[in-house]
């Protein structure tokens, strides 16, 4: 802003030494110094431009300034919010991952509680399940073992029954298979005959009370068969008379002739037919015994003994004899070789369902 007053010094001093070594051509000095007025107002005014523009330059410098401050001002404010939203978001995000992973190990305990609780519902509905099929077992075993103790299926039947009423009443889709085996084993038991044990016991002990009255087939007594002699009633009978007839008679009692068809018999002592209905009745015991133990073969071959034995030395025009006769005849009609239904198949499927498989 100082230098213009230096170039008009130049061209004042300029001027004089023109007008004072050139006289003689003042027109053309004057022409030049309206030049050179003319471009030193065109310097000034060039100068007030500039000057102009350069306050108009630095006016804008310094408002891009301000402006920058203020800018830079709001950017360090904008930063410092910044950091502490940052450092807020930090301590959020830090809050929301402990929440996160505390909820997280609460879903766990839950989780893990949820399957103990379905495991623990779980083992109690296997348990329900396997108590009440170890009991339906417990009890057909035994029914099993009354129905061959009495000889009778009654016992097996009602057990079976029961066993499948408590399978309907739990509802459990895993024991469909025990009752479709209870049913099977129901329609074999009632189809399949079954021996008259008890019938059977009946008439065994009858027979071995009519024992002690069966007679031997030599026995040594009056007969009973001889018809008594017809007397007139209007003839008087004397003394000496009836006194011969008595002797008459024991005279016939001494000596007796009858038929015995097993030579055995002839040689059994009086005193040995103790011992014989003894043995009759040993044998009657041991065929009630076997049928009770469920040993058909062995009650068959007793009976059939105590058959012949009665038969080879019991007189068998008695009455008595003909009786124990029949009932040893029905008895050996009743005993048949077909065992009590058994039932394995049940047995089977239950002790499978308690094992879990």
């Amino acid at each position: 802003m100082s230098s213009p007053p230096p170039s008009q010094s130049v061209v004042d001093s300029q001027v004089p030494v023109v007008e004072v070594s050139e006289p003689a051509a003042a027109p053309a000095g004057a022409a030049a110094g309206v030049v050179a007025r003319g471009v030193l107002y065109f310097c000034l005014a060039l100068a007030a431009l500039s000057l102009l523009a350069s306050g108009l330059l630095w006016q804008k410098l310094s408002n891009i300034q301000e402006q920058l401050a203020r800018q830079s001002a709001d950017a360090g404010s904008n930063a410092v919010e910044a950091r502490v939203a940052a450092r807020q978001a930090q301590e959020l995000a830090r809050d929301t991952a402990a929440r996160l992973a505390l909820a997280e190990t609460r879903l766990g305990e839950v989780a893990l509680q949820r399957s103990q609780l379905e495991e623990l519902i779980q083992s109690m509905s296997r348990s329900r399940d396997e108590n009440l099929v170890v009991d339906i077992e417990s009890a057909l075993r035994l029914a099993q073992q009354q129905a061959q103790l009495t000889g009778t299926a009654e016992p097996l039947l009602a057990a079976l029954r029961s066993a499948d009423q408590r399978l309907e009443r739990s509802g459990q889709p895993r024991l469909s298979r025990a009752r479709a085996a209870i049913a099977r084993d129901m329609d074999r038991i009632r189809v399949a005959s079954v021996s008259d044990v008890p019938g059977m016991l009946v008439k065994l002990d009858e027979l071995a009370r009519l024992v002690d009255d069966l007679p031997v087939a030599n026995a040594v007594g009056p007969q009973a068969t001889a018809p008594a002699a017809p007397r007139k009633a209007a003839a008087p009978v004397l003394w000496w008379e009836r006194a011969w007839i008595e002797v008459r008679e024991e005279a016939r009692n001494l000596v007796r002739v009858s038929r015995i068809d097993q030579p055995d018999a002839m040689l059994v002592a009086p005193d040995q037919a103790f011992f014989l209905r003894e043995n009759l009745k040993l044998k009657l015991l041991n065929a009630r015994l076997g049928l009770l133990a469920r040993q058909t073969d062995g009650a068959r071959a007793d009976v059939a003994a105590a058959a012949q034995a009665l038969r080879k030395y019991f007189d068998g025009s008695s009455r008595r004899t003909q009786a124990a006769a029949s009932l040893l005849q029905q008895v050996q009609g009743q005993l048949r070789s077909v065992e009590l239904p058994r039932i394995d198949e049940t047995l089977a499927v239950l002790a499978t369902t308690a094992a879990g498989r």
